[in-house]
């Protein structure tokens, strides 16, 4: 077969390239490459309705603000439209789609595409569809609970005093309403409770409210409750007997400080630095701040974020969690080493537990709806139990073998045995925030309120495995 030549090749090329751009004139001019925005403007979010968590067969609302007015909004799930016409963009900026979830739907984050033209931008979402697990299990154990002061944080009990202390703080900056509370062990009732002193002014000179407080131990060596002042980066120390001020630390002690666990038979407290690599450490006995660990993490390109803490103070093991990166970390106290641990299957670890026993850890993770139980040594997941709505904590009861997770998005409390079987779900009211276990057998929780007239909200609850 004879080929043209290559001066006719280009020609004939030419007349061809004429011919179809006379005969698709009319459609070209109507180019899908419209006008583009650089970024995506504003911000869209996909959630349940009045903050609810999202079920299979439930609803859905995707909102956006801050949009261009007159935009239109067209919403994808991989080739699927949602929208059976486009959204026009509100004068305010502003969008509202009310989406129903079939039942036939999968748990876990789905991707969202906001497709938007006039101008033209794309973004991805993710609708978390969580599992649903049923309230069962309650009479294997006996739960007693009693209301204490808005905004419940953190409680720890301390056996020297026969009491649990637990922190709280009401709104935003500046935070004007804010306790440390001692509750009878028995009665549950409040025996003393202190009002933290102001802080300074703020950046701008305004109000800066109290050093409210966030995370707690206890040092029972010292008679001392560490607390954590989130607000005001820092953390400060009270006396177990009258709630005194022992110690406020300077602003910028403890960067977003977070949770804060005390190491008595070494005479440190370590306190975790959310939003950085940092777990700062403070000599229990001088209050005076020693060399920070760093957690450095082993994706590239990212940075581990401290979350939870918890300690095992016989093993000299700190255990930690990234907010930021899939990843855990136990810290040898003995040696400074730091040994990383990838967590495949989480997003937005926020709660850690850990078994020296098993030489288990317990990751809790919002984002996946998960707890994930871990073998320190190896690394090995061992199980990845859905436990419902926003886990946001985990503590591991080693009495009964047993671990509590805090699934504030559900309003129960999961409980997991080692071997990854869910033993039992327990309706804890409204937002259950933290826990801990007491070393004898009780788990001591706190929830907080979904508003003033929430009764079920702002309690101490302290959980005891049922006699036989």
């Amino acid at each position: 077969m004879a080929y043209p030549s290559r001066p006719a090749l280009r020609a004939l090329l030419g007349a061809s390239a004429l011919a179809l751009s006379v005969i698709a004139g009319p459609v070209l001019a109507e180019t899908v490459f419209t006008k583009p925005l650089v970024e995506f403007a504003g911000r869209v979010s996909a959630g349940g309705v009045d903050r609810a968590p999202v079920h299979k067969g439930g609803k859905a609302v995707i909102e956006g603000q801050n949009l261009i007015p007159g935009q239109t909004v067209t919403l994808m799930r991989g080739t699927t439209t949602l929208n059976a016409e486009p959204i026009t963009v509100d004068a305010e900026g502003g969008f509202s789609f009310a989406l129903d979830v079939d039942a036939e739907a999968e748990t876990g984050l789905q991707p969202i595409v906001v497709v938007t033209e006039n101008p033209a931008s794309a973004e991805v979402v993710e609708l978390k569809v969580s599992p649903e697990v049923a309230v069962a299990g309650t009479e294997k154990f006996a739960v007693a609970s009693e209301p204490v002061v808005r905004g419940l944080y953190q409680v720890k009990f301390s056996e020297a005093a026969n009491a649990a202390f637990v922190t709280s703080a009401v709104g935003r900056p500046p935070v004007k309403e804010s306790k440390l509370v001692k509750i009878n062990a028995e009665t549950l009732k409040i025996e003393a409770e202190a009002t933290p002193g102001a802080a300074p002014a703020r950046p701008d000179g305004s109000d800066g409210g109290v050093f409210a407080v966030y995370g707690i131990d206890v040092d029972e060596a010292n008679g001392h409750v560490w607390v954590t002042n989130t607000r005001q980066d820092t953390a400060a120390v009270y006396k177990q007997s009258d709630l005194s001020l022992v110690k406020q630390f300077e602003p910028g002690a403890v960067p977003h400080a977070r949770d804060v666990v005390v190491d008595e038979a070494n005479g440190r407290a370590y306190a975790s630095a959310t939003g950085t690599p940092e777990i700062k450490v403070f000599d229990t006995k001088t209050l005076e701040p020693l060399e920070p660990i760093t957690v450095q993490s082993q994706i590239r390109g990212e940075e581990f974020s401290t979350m939870a803490l918890d300690i095992d103070e016989a093993g000299g093991k700190l255990v930690t969690v990234s907010l930021s990166t899939p990843e855990a970390a136990v810290v040898d106290l003995a040696s400074g080493e730091v040994k990383v641990i990838p967590l495949p299957g989480t997003k937005a670890a926020s709660g850690v537990a850990y078994d020296p026993q098993e030489g288990l850890i317990f990751v809790a993770s919002q984002a996946t709806d998960n707890l994930l139980i871990v073998k320190a040594e190896t690394g090995e997941v061992l199980h990845d139990v859905a436990v419902g709505a926003g886990p946001l904590n985990v503590a591991f009861e080693p009495v009964g073998r047993l671990a509590y997770v805090a699934n504030r998005g559900a309003g129960t409390i999961a409980v997991v045995s080692p071997e990854g079987e869910i033993v039992a779900n327990l309706d804890a009211g409204s937002y259950p925030n933290q826990l801990r276990a007491d070393g004898k057998g009780n788990v001591w929780a706190v929830n907080k309120s979904r508003g003033e007239d929430d009764e079920a909200g702002d309690r101490i609850w302290r959980i005891t495995p049922a006699t036989e």
